[in-house]
């Protein structure tokens, strides 16, 4: 039998790499001591994109994204179409399609469930032909996201509070935007809306649940649609969250669909793609692709997915 090769990318500069000081040293030393054989690229000053083509035309048979979504996301979108699997690492901050996949979020654990781990196939979603893996927001939410950057690493008190301010000052400023929207199963409707999200597969309720999904293979988008967004529906919101009820909440409506075009009456428009804030053309033109992308997931997390 060959032996599984691994090709490492690492970002150095992700969350938790940075805070814990993980180097290319460090990610060989936790493989060669699993027994695993690795190649390990921290060269953060070529382009992602470049180390990532490397990485899909060598010889190994999983790719492995040691970083934040960010990473992981550019690696998904490579990976499609290949025949080689994704594993992954999760050193960002928040971790998000890592808890989804109910990976081990310490590293140590995360290498060595590599090595007795199983493939899972899973969904991902496109939006103008660039692949993302959680979901894209649109309106009020990226540009509170931009002001949330401003602080990234220099969080005191003080800045604490001025971004919360900064927070509310925007939500009671935050004019709705029209934008049209046309589903596969209906017509073109105007909606006026404080922000929407169109997320691959849909986001569960559940005690004390932030964006969490059970399932990442129901092979369908789904669109949240939030026509205000007050403070007094923040504080709603979030509370609903909290409890594991949020999704009957006034102001917020949501449908499954298979692909949907959102347009604006801008050609650029700011959103959150997958937690980083980007300039996309408009239209959106977001569609589903069940069972794309192979990832390397514990045993027992491929069980929990076939259970749900």
């Amino acid at each position: 039998m060959t032996e599984t090769l691994y090709h490492v990318i690492l970002n150095p500069n992700s969350g938790t790499a940075r805070a814990l000081g993980v180097t290319a040293a460090t990610l060989e030393e936790l493989f060669a001591a699993q027994g695993l054989n690795a190649i390990v690229d921290d060269d953060d000053h070529r382009p992602l994109m470049d180390r990532i083509a490397e990485a899909v035309s060598g010889p190994a048979q999983v790719l492995v994204a040691a970083g934040g979504d960010g990473t992981i996301t550019a690696m998904a979108g490579a990976l499609l179409g290949s025949d080689k699997d994704l594993a992954i690492l999760p050193l960002g901050t928040f971790n998000a399609v890592a808890k989804d996949l109910h990976l081990p979020l310490d590293l140590a654990g995360a290498v060595a469930a590599l090595a007795t781990g199983t493939v899972q196939r899973i969904d991902v979603a496109e939006v103008n032909g660039r692949v993302f893996m959680q979901k894209v927001v649109i309106g009020l939410i990226p540009g509170l996201a931009a002001g949330r950057e401003h602080i990234r690493g220099r969080e005191t008190l003080g800045t604490k509070i001025g971004f919360m301010r900064y927070f509310f000052r925007r939500l009671a400023r935050q004019r709705r935007m029209a934008v049209a929207i046309e589903a596969d199963h209906g017509e073109t409707r105007i909606e006026r809306v404080q922000a929407m999200a169109v997320a691959c597969n849909a986001y569960d309720e559940g005690l004390g649940k932030f964006f969490s999904r059970k399932s990442l293979d129901r092979g369908v988008l789904t669109l949240y649609v939030l026509r205000h967004f007050t403070a007094r529906d923040f504080v709603r919101l979030v509370t609903g969250m909290l409890l594991g009820r949020w999704r009957d909440d006034e102001a917020l409506s949501m449908e499954s669909v298979r692909s949907v075009t959102i347009d604006a009456h801008k050609e650029l428009i700011k959103v959150m793609f997958d937690g980083e804030v980007e300039t996309l053309e408009t239209p959106l033109h977001f569609s589903i692709k069940p069972k794309a992308l192979s990832v390397v997931v514990p045993a027992e997390a491929q069980e929990t997915a076939e259970a749900a």
